[in-house]
């Protein structure tokens, strides 16, 4: 069975503000804890009125303070926004708070579009080739003091926050393999290059003293329900978020709704289409038997499970069932999938 653990995206919800985000996503983290997921990531996105974690290291450290076992982190932090300097700060900060609880995921996309690049201080002509060196830079503020080091993170130095690779490419994949780190494939939003990546990334991995075997994390949605009809309903308002955003038009994360496939234009079907292939929906038998299916294609070590679902309750619920579904893997049920 693979690990599980949460991405959450701290969702505003039509109707409601993000102090009201931030409390469900406080409460979401202390009832997965209870359930036993291992980890509980939020991600960094900037002018998203539909995403509440956009200081992400201050939410992190939120979850943190109401939760007791949990590991807590970033998925990600964008590090061209920021200097390498400054996040080592606010996470050797977060590992001296929360000893050995601390994750630090690290993506080279802004997280937003231009405009809002621009004024997070971003150039719109920065060199790609920058981020394999700001994980470097960052990477040895967090590591220990070496001769002649003239800057320190204090806090940071020393605290060895262990550091995991974001991607949706090939790009990704490389530099996670090249530096020994856990790789982490944004499958639950960009699922194309799913396979090759993880299997470069597998074939060129060079051990370090982080990690000596590869380590593939996915992201995953999972929509589950007591019943079928029920999932279905409440996945809806994930997909009109989906396409809400690839139409340019990101918003607060919409109700569900009825009938939603009678909606559809052939673009907007053609767009889900491409979502499916990181997703399970259904009762908990259906959730077992795609994810037993997706864990037998991909190997994945750990999955990472998303739910854009609109009710708090309705949300808990289905990483409920999600937990309950998944647990009951074992090498004989993933292998009936392959």
């Amino acid at each position: 069975m693979p690990v599980l653990s949460v991405l959450d995206l701290s969702p505003i919800v039509a109707g409601a503000d993000a102090a009201q985000a931030l409390h469900n996503s406080l409460g979401l983290a202390q009832h997965t804890e209870a359930l036993g997921y291992h980890r509980y990531w939020v991600a960094e996105h900037h002018n998203m009125a539909g995403i509440a974690s956009a200081a992400t290291a201050v939410v992190i450290g939120h979850i943190a303070a109401g939760t007791s076992s949990i590991r807590v982190g970033s998925g990600g932090i964008m590090l061209p926004n920021h200097a390498p300097l400054m996040v080592a700060e606010q996470f050797g900060t977060l590992a001296a708070l929360f000893p050995d609880r601390i994750d630090l995921g690290l993506g080279r996309a802004p997280g937003t579009d231009g405009v809002t690049a621009h004024a997070l201080r971003r150039t719109l002509h920065s060199d790609p080739n920058q981020f394999p060196n700001d994980v470097l830079e960052l990477k040895g503020y967090l590591g220990e003091v070496r001769e002649n080091q003239k800057v320190m993170a204090v806090p940071g130095q020393g605290s060895n926050v262990p550091l995991y690779i974001l991607g949706s490419s090939l790009f990704g994949a490389q530099l996670a393999a090249i530096l020994g780190l856990p790789f982490a494939f944004a499958s639950h939003f960009a699922p194309a290059a799913m396979m090759r990546a993880i299997a470069l990334y597998r074939e060129e991995f060079t051990p370090s003293e982080q990690l000596s075997h590869p380590y593939v994390m996915l992201g995953y949605n999972i929509c589950a329900a007591d019943t079928e009809a029920e999932a279905w309903h409440l996945r809806t308002s994930g997909l009109r978020a989906l396409l809400n955003l690839r139409m340019g038009k990101p918003g607060p994360l919409p109700a569900p709704i009825d009938n939603f496939e009678a909606t559809l234009s052939a673009e907007e079907q053609a767009i889900l289409n491409q979502s499916d292939a990181a997703a399970a929906v259904g009762d908990a038998a259906q959730i077992r038997q795609q994810v037993s299916a997706f864990v037998a294609k991909t190997q994945a070590d750990e999955l990472i499970i998303t739910a854009q679902i609109f009710d708090h309750e309705a949300r808990c619920r289905s990483y409920s069932i999600a937990y309950e579904a998944c647990s009951n893997l074992n090498p004989d049920t993933v292998a009936l999938a392959q």
